[in-house]
Protein backbone atom coordinates (compact mmCIF):
# COMPACT_ATOMS: atom_id res chain seq x y z
CA UNK A 1 0.00 0.00 0.00
CA UNK A 2 1.39 3.63 -0.62
CA UNK A 3 2.60 5.31 2.03
CA UNK A 4 1.22 8.65 3.83
CA UNK A 5 2.01 11.79 2.71
CA UNK A 6 2.73 14.33 5.08
CA UNK A 7 3.43 18.11 3.82
CA UNK A 8 5.21 20.18 6.07
CA UNK A 9 7.99 19.20 8.23
CA UNK A 10 7.52 21.41 11.25
CA UNK A 11 6.90 20.00 14.89
CA UNK A 12 3.42 18.91 13.72
CA UNK A 13 4.63 17.16 10.70
CA UNK A 14 7.38 15.23 11.86
CA UNK A 15 5.65 14.53 14.82
CA UNK A 16 2.75 12.44 12.99
CA UNK A 17 5.65 11.39 10.59
CA UNK A 18 6.93 9.77 14.07
CA UNK A 19 3.71 8.80 15.31
CA UNK A 20 3.26 6.88 12.36
CA UNK A 21 6.46 5.33 11.84
CA UNK A 22 5.85 3.87 15.21
CA UNK A 23 2.36 1.88 14.24
CA UNK A 24 4.34 0.19 10.78
CA UNK A 25 3.03 2.99 8.72
CA UNK A 26 5.13 4.06 5.73
CA UNK A 27 5.32 8.03 5.22
CA UNK A 28 6.68 10.81 2.95
CA UNK A 29 7.35 14.20 4.50
CA UNK A 30 7.91 16.45 2.25
CA UNK A 31 10.14 19.51 3.24
CA UNK A 32 10.29 22.85 0.99
CA UNK A 33 12.92 23.82 3.24
CA UNK A 34 16.52 22.28 3.17
CA UNK A 35 16.28 19.83 6.13
CA UNK A 36 17.24 22.25 8.70
CA UNK A 37 15.49 25.17 11.26
CA UNK A 38 17.28 28.48 11.20
CA UNK A 39 18.46 28.30 15.33
CA UNK A 40 15.98 31.42 16.74
CA UNK A 41 16.37 31.84 20.27
CA UNK A 42 13.25 34.19 20.13
CA UNK A 43 11.02 31.90 18.48
CA UNK A 44 9.94 29.12 21.52
CA UNK A 45 7.37 26.55 22.30
CA UNK A 46 5.59 25.97 26.04
CA UNK A 47 4.79 22.12 26.01
CA UNK A 48 2.86 21.08 28.96
CA UNK A 49 2.08 17.74 30.87
CA UNK A 50 0.85 15.76 28.23
CA UNK A 51 2.05 17.30 24.93
CA UNK A 52 5.79 16.90 26.38
CA UNK A 53 5.19 13.22 27.18
CA UNK A 54 4.29 13.09 23.80
CA UNK A 55 7.33 14.41 22.34
CA UNK A 56 9.40 12.42 24.82
CA UNK A 57 7.81 8.72 24.34
CA UNK A 58 8.14 9.28 20.11
CA UNK A 59 11.37 10.33 20.26
CA UNK A 60 13.28 8.28 22.95
CA UNK A 61 15.28 11.29 24.29
CA UNK A 62 14.90 13.40 27.72
CA UNK A 63 13.55 16.51 26.04
CA UNK A 64 13.45 17.98 29.00
CA UNK A 65 17.32 18.25 28.97
CA UNK A 66 17.19 20.57 25.60
CA UNK A 67 14.78 23.28 27.35
CA UNK A 68 13.96 24.34 30.68
CA UNK A 69 10.83 23.03 33.49
CA UNK A 70 10.10 25.93 35.25
CA UNK A 71 10.52 25.68 39.08
CA UNK A 72 7.75 28.14 39.75
CA UNK A 73 5.28 30.64 37.91
CA UNK A 74 4.93 34.07 39.56
CA UNK A 75 2.33 37.21 38.66
CA UNK A 76 2.56 40.58 39.11
CA UNK A 77 0.51 43.79 38.89
CA UNK A 78 2.80 46.90 39.55
CA UNK A 79 4.72 45.85 42.72
CA UNK A 80 2.44 43.21 44.75
CA UNK A 81 2.91 40.05 43.64
CA UNK A 82 -1.19 38.70 42.71
CA UNK A 83 -0.11 34.74 42.62
CA UNK A 84 3.20 32.50 42.90
CA UNK A 85 2.80 29.23 42.08
CA UNK A 86 6.39 26.56 43.23
CA UNK A 87 5.99 23.30 41.07
CA UNK A 88 8.59 21.72 43.41
CA UNK A 89 5.92 21.83 46.39
CA UNK A 90 3.82 18.68 47.24
CA UNK A 91 0.47 19.00 46.18
CA UNK A 92 -1.39 20.30 49.40
CA UNK A 93 0.76 22.44 50.34
CA UNK A 94 0.04 26.45 49.35
CA UNK A 95 1.11 27.45 46.61
CA UNK A 96 1.45 24.09 44.71
CA UNK A 97 0.85 23.49 41.34
CA UNK A 98 -1.96 21.65 39.95
CA UNK A 99 0.72 19.56 37.86
CA UNK A 100 4.32 18.93 36.44
CA UNK A 101 6.01 22.50 35.00
CA UNK A 102 5.35 23.42 31.67
CA UNK A 103 8.54 22.79 29.37
CA UNK A 104 9.98 25.79 27.48
CA UNK A 105 12.13 24.87 24.30
CA UNK A 106 13.57 26.59 21.51
CA UNK A 107 11.63 25.65 18.34
CA UNK A 108 14.64 25.22 16.21
CA UNK A 109 15.75 22.45 18.77
CA UNK A 110 12.59 20.78 19.08
CA UNK A 111 12.30 19.97 15.42
CA UNK A 112 16.08 19.13 15.63
CA UNK A 113 14.96 16.26 18.57
CA UNK A 114 12.02 14.75 16.25
CA UNK A 115 14.42 14.91 12.60
CA UNK A 116 17.43 12.76 14.53
CA UNK A 117 14.53 10.40 15.97
CA UNK A 118 12.92 10.25 12.13
CA UNK A 119 16.92 10.10 10.62
CA UNK A 120 16.91 6.45 12.55
CA UNK A 121 13.02 5.50 11.05
CA UNK A 122 13.39 3.10 7.91
CA UNK A 123 9.77 3.92 7.48
CA UNK A 124 9.79 7.72 6.97
CA UNK A 125 11.41 9.49 3.71
CA UNK A 126 11.88 12.99 3.89
CA UNK A 127 11.82 15.07 0.74
CA UNK A 128 13.92 18.60 0.87
CA UNK A 129 13.10 21.20 -1.50
CA UNK A 130 10.19 19.84 -1.71
CA UNK A 131 7.31 22.56 -2.34
CA UNK A 132 3.69 21.02 -3.01
CA UNK A 133 2.29 23.09 -6.02
CA UNK A 134 -0.68 20.06 -7.27
CA UNK A 135 -3.07 17.67 -5.39
CA UNK A 136 -5.27 14.98 -6.72
CA UNK A 137 -7.38 12.60 -5.38
CA UNK A 138 -9.28 9.42 -6.43
CA UNK A 139 -10.78 6.36 -4.45
CA UNK A 140 -7.83 4.62 -4.13
CA UNK A 141 -5.13 7.18 -2.79
CA UNK A 142 -3.88 10.61 -3.52
CA UNK A 143 -1.11 12.05 -5.89
CA UNK A 144 0.59 14.82 -4.91
CA UNK A 145 3.04 17.11 -7.29
CA UNK A 146 6.59 19.13 -6.17
CA UNK A 147 8.34 21.90 -7.54
CA UNK A 148 12.05 22.45 -7.37
CA UNK A 149 15.12 20.62 -8.12
CA UNK A 150 13.42 17.09 -7.00
CA UNK A 151 10.15 18.12 -8.50
CA UNK A 152 7.81 15.00 -9.19
CA UNK A 153 4.60 13.18 -8.28
CA UNK A 154 4.18 11.20 -5.32
CA UNK A 155 1.57 8.88 -4.98
CA UNK A 156 -0.07 8.01 -1.27
CA UNK A 157 -2.87 6.86 0.69
CA UNK A 158 -3.72 9.83 2.19
CA UNK A 159 -2.09 13.22 2.93
CA UNK A 160 -2.45 15.63 5.74
CA UNK A 161 -1.31 18.87 5.46
CA UNK A 162 0.62 20.36 8.15
CA UNK A 163 2.39 23.19 6.19
CA UNK A 164 1.70 26.49 8.42
CA UNK A 165 -0.83 28.96 8.71
CA UNK A 166 -0.61 29.71 4.83
CA UNK A 167 -1.37 25.83 4.26
CA UNK A 168 -1.19 25.11 0.11
CA UNK A 169 -3.18 22.05 0.65
CA UNK A 170 -5.86 23.97 2.39
CA UNK A 171 -6.12 26.25 -0.91
CA UNK A 172 -5.99 23.51 -3.13
CA UNK A 173 -8.95 21.84 -1.54
CA UNK A 174 -10.51 25.31 -1.22
CA UNK A 175 -11.24 25.27 2.43
CA UNK A 176 -11.91 28.56 4.04
CA UNK A 177 -10.05 29.73 6.82
CA UNK A 178 -12.39 32.21 8.75
CA UNK A 179 -11.28 33.84 12.10
CA UNK A 180 -9.20 37.16 13.43
CA UNK A 181 -6.47 38.84 12.32
CA UNK A 182 -4.01 40.11 14.97
CA UNK A 183 -5.68 39.55 18.19
CA UNK A 184 -2.51 40.31 19.88
CA UNK A 185 1.03 41.28 19.19
CA UNK A 186 4.50 40.73 21.28
CA UNK A 187 7.74 42.36 20.73
CA UNK A 188 10.13 39.86 21.47
CA UNK A 189 13.53 39.58 22.74
CA UNK A 190 15.87 36.29 23.54
CA UNK A 191 18.66 37.65 26.06
CA UNK A 192 21.33 36.29 28.37
CA UNK A 193 21.21 37.76 31.56
CA UNK A 194 20.87 36.85 35.28
CA UNK A 195 17.17 37.69 37.04
CA UNK A 196 16.11 38.19 40.75
CA UNK A 197 13.83 34.87 39.89
CA UNK A 198 16.40 32.36 38.69
CA UNK A 199 14.10 29.34 36.91
CA UNK A 200 11.10 30.97 37.13
CA UNK A 201 8.43 32.71 34.67
CA UNK A 202 7.14 35.90 35.33
CA UNK A 203 4.00 37.61 34.37
CA UNK A 204 4.34 41.42 35.27
CA UNK A 205 1.08 43.13 34.49
CA UNK A 206 1.23 47.32 34.60
CA UNK A 207 4.80 47.56 35.45
CA UNK A 208 5.61 50.44 37.81
CA UNK A 209 8.36 52.13 34.97
CA UNK A 210 7.76 54.22 32.06
CA UNK A 211 8.14 52.35 28.87
CA UNK A 212 8.98 53.46 25.74
CA UNK A 213 6.99 53.97 22.76
CA UNK A 214 3.63 52.46 22.25
CA UNK A 215 2.60 50.40 25.32
CA UNK A 216 -0.17 47.81 26.76
CA UNK A 217 1.48 47.49 29.98
CA UNK A 218 2.23 43.88 30.65
CA UNK A 219 5.57 41.75 29.97
CA UNK A 220 6.17 38.00 30.26
CA UNK A 221 9.84 36.66 30.85
CA UNK A 222 10.03 32.60 30.65
CA UNK A 223 13.42 30.94 31.10
CA UNK A 224 15.36 29.50 28.67
CA UNK A 225 18.83 26.56 29.15
CA UNK A 226 22.06 27.90 29.46
CA UNK A 227 21.15 31.57 31.28
CA UNK A 228 18.66 33.00 28.47
CA UNK A 229 15.55 34.43 28.63
CA UNK A 230 12.78 35.22 26.39
CA UNK A 231 10.93 38.45 27.41
CA UNK A 232 7.63 39.55 25.55
CA UNK A 233 6.43 43.14 25.36
CA UNK A 234 2.24 42.96 24.49
CA UNK A 235 1.81 45.87 22.08
CA UNK A 236 -1.26 47.99 21.81
CA UNK A 237 -3.21 47.30 18.91
CA UNK A 238 -2.38 48.67 15.49
CA UNK A 239 0.90 48.63 13.26
CA UNK A 240 3.45 50.48 15.09
CA UNK A 241 6.72 50.02 14.06
CA UNK A 242 9.00 47.79 16.76
CA UNK A 243 12.60 49.59 15.84
CA UNK A 244 15.81 47.99 16.90
CA UNK A 245 16.47 51.33 19.39
CA UNK A 246 12.96 50.91 20.82
CA UNK A 247 13.48 46.85 21.89
CA UNK A 248 16.83 47.75 23.09
CA UNK A 249 15.03 51.16 25.19
CA UNK A 250 12.06 48.26 26.25
CA UNK A 251 14.89 45.62 27.20
CA UNK A 252 16.85 48.54 29.45
CA UNK A 253 13.85 49.97 31.56
CA UNK A 254 12.51 46.29 31.75
CA UNK A 255 15.94 45.26 33.93
CA UNK A 256 17.03 48.30 35.62
CA UNK A 257 13.03 48.24 36.78
CA UNK A 258 13.35 44.54 37.96
CA UNK A 259 16.96 45.28 39.56
CA UNK A 260 15.56 47.68 41.80
CA UNK A 261 17.12 50.58 39.77
CA UNK A 262 20.35 48.70 38.67
CA UNK A 263 20.41 47.05 34.93
CA UNK A 264 22.23 43.73 35.27
CA UNK A 265 24.97 43.11 32.19
CA UNK A 266 22.83 41.85 29.51
CA UNK A 267 23.73 40.01 25.51
CA UNK A 268 20.85 40.08 23.57
CA UNK A 269 20.84 36.96 21.46
CA UNK A 270 17.41 37.41 18.96
CA UNK A 271 14.45 39.79 18.61
CA UNK A 272 11.22 39.59 16.88
CA UNK A 273 7.93 40.59 16.14
CA UNK A 274 4.95 37.87 17.35
CA UNK A 275 2.03 37.94 16.05
CA UNK A 276 -1.27 36.09 17.02
CA UNK A 277 -4.13 35.31 14.34
CA UNK A 278 -7.26 33.25 15.74
CA UNK A 279 -8.93 31.14 12.75
CA UNK A 280 -10.49 27.82 12.17
CA UNK A 281 -10.62 25.73 9.01
CA UNK A 282 -14.15 25.15 7.83
CA UNK A 283 -12.99 21.53 7.67
CA UNK A 284 -10.13 19.45 8.66
CA UNK A 285 -10.92 16.49 5.96
CA UNK A 286 -11.31 16.32 2.49
CA UNK A 287 -11.57 12.83 1.54
CA UNK A 288 -8.23 11.12 1.67
CA UNK A 289 -6.63 14.79 2.45
CA UNK A 290 -6.87 15.99 6.20
CA UNK A 291 -5.29 19.62 7.88
CA UNK A 292 -3.64 19.81 11.09
CA UNK A 293 -1.91 22.13 13.68
CA UNK A 294 -1.54 25.64 11.64
CA UNK A 295 -3.01 24.69 8.49
CA UNK A 296 -6.53 23.63 10.69
CA UNK A 297 -5.98 26.34 13.54
CA UNK A 298 -4.39 29.39 14.81
CA UNK A 299 -4.55 30.39 18.61
CA UNK A 300 -2.25 31.43 20.86
CA UNK A 301 -3.23 35.00 22.76
CA UNK A 302 -3.62 35.39 26.59
CA UNK A 303 -0.47 32.87 27.11
CA UNK A 304 -1.65 29.95 25.26
CA UNK A 305 -0.01 27.41 22.99
CA UNK A 306 -0.84 26.87 19.44
CA UNK A 307 1.80 24.12 19.14
CA UNK A 308 -0.06 22.18 21.92
CA UNK A 309 -3.37 21.73 20.21
CA UNK A 310 -1.08 20.70 16.78
CA UNK A 311 0.53 18.16 18.64
CA UNK A 312 -2.69 16.79 20.46
CA UNK A 313 -4.18 16.65 16.23
CA UNK A 314 -1.41 14.63 15.02
CA UNK A 315 -1.50 12.24 18.23
CA UNK A 316 -5.45 12.23 17.39
CA UNK A 317 -4.83 11.49 13.64
CA UNK A 318 -2.36 9.08 13.49
CA UNK A 319 -3.74 5.94 15.46
CA UNK A 320 -6.96 6.36 13.18
CA UNK A 321 -4.66 6.35 9.70
CA UNK A 322 -3.04 3.46 11.02
CA UNK A 323 -5.65 1.45 11.71
CA UNK A 324 -7.41 2.40 7.89
CA UNK A 325 -3.38 2.09 6.38
CA UNK A 326 -3.38 -1.74 8.08
CA UNK A 327 -7.30 -2.74 8.48
CA UNK A 328 -8.99 -1.02 4.99
CA UNK A 329 -12.13 1.50 5.31
CA UNK A 330 -12.56 3.20 8.16
CA UNK A 331 -14.81 6.28 7.52
CA UNK A 332 -16.77 6.74 10.84
CA UNK A 333 -12.86 6.48 12.69
CA UNK A 334 -11.30 8.89 10.69
CA UNK A 335 -14.48 11.07 9.84
CA UNK A 336 -14.22 11.74 13.82
CA UNK A 337 -10.86 13.02 13.96
CA UNK A 338 -12.40 16.34 12.65
CA UNK A 339 -15.21 15.71 15.10
CA UNK A 340 -13.28 15.80 17.62
CA UNK A 341 -10.79 17.84 16.95
CA UNK A 342 -12.04 20.77 15.56
CA UNK A 343 -14.33 20.99 18.74
CA UNK A 344 -11.95 20.89 21.38
CA UNK A 345 -9.98 24.09 19.14
CA UNK A 346 -13.56 26.11 18.73
CA UNK A 347 -14.33 26.03 22.07
CA UNK A 348 -10.40 27.09 22.89
CA UNK A 349 -11.12 30.09 20.84
CA UNK A 350 -14.76 30.73 21.93
CA UNK A 351 -13.24 30.51 25.37
CA UNK A 352 -10.06 33.38 24.34
CA UNK A 353 -12.61 35.32 22.57
CA UNK A 354 -15.35 36.17 24.81
CA UNK A 355 -12.41 36.71 27.41
CA UNK A 356 -9.93 38.58 25.34
CA UNK A 357 -12.32 41.90 25.20
CA UNK A 358 -12.85 42.07 29.02
CA UNK A 359 -8.73 41.66 29.68
CA UNK A 360 -7.51 43.82 26.96
CA UNK A 361 -10.99 46.21 26.84
CA UNK A 362 -10.46 50.13 27.94
CA UNK A 363 -12.52 48.79 31.30
CA UNK A 364 -11.25 45.29 31.48
CA UNK A 365 -13.50 43.44 33.71
CA UNK A 366 -13.30 46.15 36.40
CA UNK A 367 -17.22 46.17 34.68
CA UNK A 368 -17.90 42.85 35.10
CA UNK A 369 -15.61 40.95 37.89
CA UNK A 370 -15.59 41.69 41.77
CA UNK A 371 -11.82 41.59 42.36
CA UNK A 372 -11.03 42.52 38.91
CA UNK A 373 -6.91 42.26 39.63
CA UNK A 374 -7.03 38.90 40.65
CA UNK A 375 -10.22 37.77 38.11
CA UNK A 376 -6.91 38.98 35.35
CA UNK A 377 -4.50 36.74 36.68
CA UNK A 378 -6.24 33.84 37.16
CA UNK A 379 -7.57 33.68 33.10
CA UNK A 380 -3.74 34.62 32.21
CA UNK A 381 -2.60 31.86 34.72
CA UNK A 382 -4.75 29.65 32.95
CA UNK A 383 -3.52 30.17 29.24
CA UNK A 384 -0.24 30.28 30.33
CA UNK A 385 0.00 27.18 32.54
CA UNK A 386 -2.59 25.01 30.83
CA UNK A 387 -5.13 25.02 32.81
CA UNK A 388 -9.24 25.79 32.48
CA UNK A 389 -11.69 26.77 29.63
CA UNK A 390 -8.17 28.49 28.03
CA UNK A 391 -5.43 26.62 28.62
CA UNK A 392 -6.48 22.52 29.36
CA UNK A 393 -6.48 19.49 27.49
CA UNK A 394 -10.01 19.26 25.63
CA UNK A 395 -12.20 15.90 25.83
CA UNK A 396 -13.88 14.18 24.05
CA UNK A 397 -17.41 14.17 25.50
CA UNK A 398 -19.63 14.47 23.04
CA UNK A 399 -17.25 12.32 19.92
CA UNK A 400 -19.17 10.18 17.63
CA UNK A 401 -17.11 7.14 18.73
CA UNK A 402 -18.51 7.59 22.54
CA UNK A 403 -20.23 4.08 23.27
CA UNK A 404 -23.49 4.72 23.99
CA UNK A 405 -25.86 2.85 27.03
CA UNK A 406 -23.10 0.91 28.79
CA UNK A 407 -25.18 -0.44 31.61
CA UNK A 408 -21.79 -1.31 33.67
CA UNK A 409 -20.52 1.78 33.24
CA UNK A 410 -18.94 3.74 36.87
CA UNK A 411 -17.63 6.91 37.47
CA UNK A 412 -14.14 7.25 37.74
CA UNK A 413 -12.13 11.28 38.40
CA UNK A 414 -11.45 10.91 34.97
CA UNK A 415 -14.43 11.98 32.53
CA UNK A 416 -14.86 9.54 29.35
CA UNK A 417 -13.62 10.89 26.72
CA UNK A 418 -10.70 12.79 28.95
CA UNK A 419 -7.10 12.17 29.00
CA UNK A 420 -6.15 9.11 31.61
CA UNK A 421 -4.14 9.83 34.86
CA UNK A 422 -0.34 8.86 34.44
CA UNK A 423 -0.77 6.13 36.77
CA UNK A 424 1.82 3.19 37.50
CA UNK A 425 1.07 0.24 35.81
CA UNK A 426 1.87 -3.41 35.74
CA UNK A 427 2.71 -4.66 32.14
CA UNK A 428 2.36 -7.94 30.84
CA UNK A 429 6.02 -9.01 30.86
CA UNK A 430 5.08 -7.97 35.02
CA UNK A 431 7.48 -4.90 33.95
CA UNK A 432 6.04 -1.48 36.30
CA UNK A 433 5.38 1.39 33.75
CA UNK A 434 3.84 4.47 33.69
CA UNK A 435 0.46 4.06 31.87
CA UNK A 436 1.60 7.12 29.39
CA UNK A 437 4.52 5.12 28.09
CA UNK A 438 2.09 1.92 26.96
CA UNK A 439 0.45 4.58 24.38
CA UNK A 440 1.03 5.34 20.78
CA UNK A 441 1.28 2.09 19.22
CA UNK A 442 -2.25 1.45 17.43
CA UNK A 443 -3.91 -0.76 20.34
CA UNK A 444 -6.32 -0.20 22.66
CA UNK A 445 -5.26 -0.17 26.58
CA UNK A 446 -7.38 -2.19 29.01
CA UNK A 447 -6.42 -1.43 32.76
CA UNK A 448 -7.90 -3.49 35.61
CA UNK A 449 -7.76 -1.22 38.96
CA UNK A 450 -6.34 -4.16 41.29
CA UNK A 451 -5.13 -2.84 45.31
CA UNK A 452 -2.31 -5.66 46.46
CA UNK A 453 -1.58 -7.07 42.85
CA UNK A 454 1.90 -4.70 43.07
CA UNK A 455 3.54 -7.08 45.91
CA UNK A 456 2.97 -10.21 43.83
CA UNK A 457 4.68 -11.80 41.07
CA UNK A 458 2.76 -11.65 37.85
CA UNK A 459 2.72 -15.46 37.38
CA UNK A 460 0.85 -15.39 40.69
CA UNK A 461 -2.28 -13.49 39.67
CA UNK A 462 -2.83 -13.78 35.91
CA UNK A 463 -4.22 -16.66 36.66
CA UNK A 464 -6.59 -15.92 39.83
CA UNK A 465 -9.70 -14.31 40.38
CA UNK A 466 -11.27 -13.07 37.64
CA UNK A 467 -8.25 -12.71 35.54
CA UNK A 468 -8.50 -14.93 33.17
CA UNK A 469 -11.86 -14.06 32.43
CA UNK A 470 -11.05 -10.88 31.77
CA UNK A 471 -7.80 -11.84 29.53
CA UNK A 472 -10.66 -14.02 27.49
CA UNK A 473 -12.51 -10.80 26.78
CA UNK A 474 -9.71 -8.86 26.10
CA UNK A 475 -8.33 -11.88 23.61
CA UNK A 476 -12.04 -11.33 21.49
CA UNK A 477 -12.36 -7.42 21.15
CA UNK A 478 -12.62 -6.46 17.80
CA UNK A 479 -8.91 -4.63 17.88
CA UNK A 480 -5.64 -6.03 19.28
CA UNK A 481 -5.86 -4.67 23.18
CA UNK A 482 -3.01 -4.60 25.94
CA UNK A 483 -4.32 -5.80 29.16
CA UNK A 484 -2.71 -3.94 32.21
CA UNK A 485 -2.82 -3.84 35.82
CA UNK A 486 -2.84 -0.62 38.31
CA UNK A 487 -2.92 -0.71 42.33
CA UNK A 488 -5.24 2.23 42.35
CA UNK A 489 -6.52 5.17 40.10
CA UNK A 490 -8.08 8.57 41.15
CA UNK A 491 -11.55 7.74 41.65
CA UNK A 492 -12.04 4.11 40.57
CA UNK A 493 -12.66 1.46 43.13
CA UNK A 494 -11.74 -2.37 43.44
CA UNK A 495 -12.29 -4.32 40.02
CA UNK A 496 -12.68 -1.14 38.02
CA UNK A 497 -12.09 -2.19 34.19
CA UNK A 498 -10.78 0.88 32.18
CA UNK A 499 -10.82 1.14 28.16
CA UNK A 500 -8.62 3.53 26.73
CA UNK A 501 -8.01 4.24 23.50
CA UNK A 502 -4.53 4.66 21.79
CA UNK A 503 -4.05 7.94 22.35
CA UNK A 504 -4.98 7.90 26.04
CA UNK A 505 -8.02 9.14 26.41
CA UNK A 506 -10.67 7.14 28.58
CA UNK A 507 -13.61 5.30 26.73
CA UNK A 508 -15.21 4.18 29.62
CA UNK A 509 -15.04 2.55 33.01
CA UNK A 510 -16.94 -1.00 34.23
CA UNK A 511 -17.64 -1.99 37.08
CA UNK A 512 -16.01 -5.08 37.13
CA UNK A 513 -15.55 -7.99 34.26
CA UNK A 514 -18.06 -7.69 31.72
CA UNK A 515 -17.10 -8.66 28.22
CA UNK A 516 -20.07 -7.47 26.79
CA UNK A 517 -20.06 -4.13 27.46
CA UNK A 518 -16.49 -4.18 27.11
CA UNK A 519 -16.05 -5.33 23.33
CA UNK A 520 -19.71 -2.81 22.42
CA UNK A 521 -17.32 -0.18 24.11
CA UNK A 522 -14.59 -1.13 21.82
CA UNK A 523 -16.62 -1.46 18.91
CA UNK A 524 -17.85 2.17 18.75
CA UNK A 525 -13.96 3.44 19.46
CA UNK A 526 -13.16 2.23 16.04
CA UNK A 527 -16.16 3.67 14.41
CA UNK A 528 -18.93 1.09 15.11
CA UNK A 529 -19.56 -2.36 13.52
CA UNK A 530 -17.11 -3.31 9.87
CA UNK A 531 -20.13 -4.33 8.18
CA UNK A 532 -21.97 -0.81 8.98
CA UNK A 533 -19.00 0.76 7.75
CA UNK A 534 -18.08 -0.90 4.58
CA UNK A 535 -22.03 -0.34 3.74
CA UNK A 536 -21.90 3.58 3.85
CA UNK A 537 -17.92 3.92 3.09
CA UNK A 538 -18.60 4.69 -0.62
CA UNK A 539 -21.13 7.37 -0.03
CA UNK A 540 -19.39 8.91 2.86
CA UNK A 541 -15.87 9.72 1.03
CA UNK A 542 -17.86 11.29 -1.76
CA UNK A 543 -19.34 13.22 0.41
CA UNK A 544 -16.26 14.49 2.20
CA UNK A 545 -14.17 15.16 -0.67
CA UNK A 546 -17.16 17.25 -2.50
CA UNK A 547 -17.89 19.62 0.09
CA UNK A 548 -16.50 22.82 1.62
Amino acid sequence: MDPVIIVGAGPVGLTLALALARQEVPCVVLDEGPGKDEPRLARTVVLHEDTAALVERLTGLPVAETGVRWSGWRSMRRRQIMREVDFDAPGPEAGAAPGPAPLHIAQHVLTGALRAALADEPLVKIAVDSRLDGLEQEPSGVTAHTRGPRGTWWRGSHLVGCDGPRSTVRKLQDIRFPGRTAVERHAVAALRTELPWSGRALLHRTPPWRMSGPSAGEVTARPLPEGVWRLDWLLPPGKDLVTPELLVARVRETLTGWGDGATPSYELLDTGVHTVHHRLARRWRAGRVFLAGDAAHLLGALGTQGLDEGLRDADNLAWKLALAWHHGPHEALLDSYQAERRAVVAARLRAADQVLPLLRGGKGLRTYVPGTARGHDALLTDGHLGQGPLGAPGGYTDSPLAPRHIEAEVPVDTPPGSPVADVLVTAEDGTFVRLRDRLGRGVLLVVLIAPGTGVWERRHWMSAGLMPRLAAAVTALPHPAELLVAESYPGAGAHTVLLVRPDGHLVTALGGVRPADLYAAAEATLGGPREAEETASAPASASAASGS
